[in-house]
């Protein structure tokens, strides 16, 4: 990346505030913090909520994480130490937090890229860090923190009840800031992601398979950086279905078209979604929420198209982000399910019998007995 940082191995700079936790070696891991070497409001180098919202391009957002330095250190999952106390610190605060960073070694200009977090770049390892301001953290944050007793899922709960942000949320949970005491430790930033989407859905779906059944055909639609989304609601129970088609030439380099698929039924998932993976759960989370604001439930088929201007990576947030702003969108209606496919297969690139032919959702639509037929 051409604008990443030339630094030595001592600068100050205010962290967005973001933290990361890795997942090799695990449960010996690396952990620390990022931080450009500016000061001021560098919020969004690190928010996926806002890179939406704005509409950043691939090449803004590699920009931006180009600048961040990632200072860390290597340690096990439950150690409490001096290092780790900052980085918890800066996990829980709602501003970015300036600091004072010692690094033993100048940073490797190289980078990480995955399609669970955002891209992480010039790694080196951190001797010492003081702040420099007293981090600004929300009051409900740091109750939670200081309640020993709670468990991590009332505490996620409460959190995002609480208004807090997702992302904050995730970034305390992977540091080992929530639940018992005894069962406090560090999470790679990797599963955290994809376990807090997971609590929250859930807690949202419960009240949710209490509604009444949509009574319409509902199509909601957007697109992001060769991210398109298409969202079908469909009068029924709730179930839940997320289909990816990559194109050919995407971020991941296929020669032919790929198909990841995920489900779930009325009574939800046992095991994890390994086909789809972090993607499943961001993108259930944003249907939850949806569901819950128009007190309906539903089945839902989330169809998501990668097509080669996807180049880069950003990250399972943009996705969560992305189904949230489709789902704010004026619908389209449709009539039938047959009328509802042909709408969204003329704004995809790739073929709809594709996604048709894969989906779980479809195939049993209108065919299985209701839960309410069994009583």
């Amino acid at each position: 990346m051409e604008n990443s940082p030339k630094i030595k191995t001592h600068f100050s700079g205010s962290s967005p505030p973001e933290v990361f936790v890795g997942r090799a070696s695990y449960p010996n891991v690396f952990s620390g913090i990022l931080s450009p070497t500016i000061k001021g409001n560098t919020e969004f180098m690190s928010s996926p909520e806002i890179w939406v919202e704005k509409n950043l391009s691939i090449e803004k957002v590699l920009e931006l994480r180009g600048q961040m330095i990632y200072g860390r250190q290597l340690g096990n999952i439950h150690a409490q130490r001096s290092l780790s106390n900052v980085t918890q610190e800066i996990a829980m605060a709602s501003k970015p937090v300036s600091a004072e960073y010692f690094l033993k070694r100048e940073p490797k200009v190289e980078f990480s890229l995955s399609k669970y977090f955002s891209v992480i770049g010039n790694p080196a390892p951190l001797q010492k860090v003081l702040l420099e301001e007293n981090p600004k953290i929300d009051k409900k944050i740091d109750y939670l923190v200081s309640d020993y007793d709670a468990k991590s899922t009332s505490a996620v709960k409460e959190l995002y009840n609480s208004q807090i942000k997702v992302s904050t949320i995730q970034k305390i949970f992977s540091v080992g800031l929530l639940g018992v005491k005894t069962d406090r430790k560090m999470v790679p930033t990797r599963w955290s992601i994809t376990a807090v989407d997971d609590m929250i859905s859930k807690q949202i779906l419960e009240k949710v398979k209490t509604y009444q059944e949509l009574n319409e055909i509902l199509i909601f639609s957007d697109k992001y950086n060769g991210n398109h989304y298409e969202i079908l609601f469909l009068p029924g129970e709730f179930k839940f279905e997320v289909l990816e088609a990559w194109g050919v030439g995407n971020v991941y380099g296929n020669t032919e078209i790929e198909l990841s698929q995920d489900y779930e039924g009325f009574f939800g998932r046992k095991n994890y979604a390994d086909n789809v993976t972090g993607a499943y759960y961001a993108n259930r989370l944003a249907v939850a929420e949806f569901l819950k604001k128009i007190q309906r439930q539903a089945n839902v088929l989330v169809l998501r198209e990668i097509t080669e201007e996807y180049y880069a990576p950003l990250g399972v947030g943009i996705l969560r982000e992305l189904s949230r702003k489709a789902l704010t969108n004026t619908p389209e209606k449709a009539s039938s399910v047959e009328e509802a496919l042909a709408i969204i297969g003329k704004r995809f690139v790739l073929p709809i019998e594709k996604f048709k032919n894969g989906s779980k959702l479809l195939a049993v639509y209108g065919k299985q007995k209701k839960i309410t037929g069994w009583m």
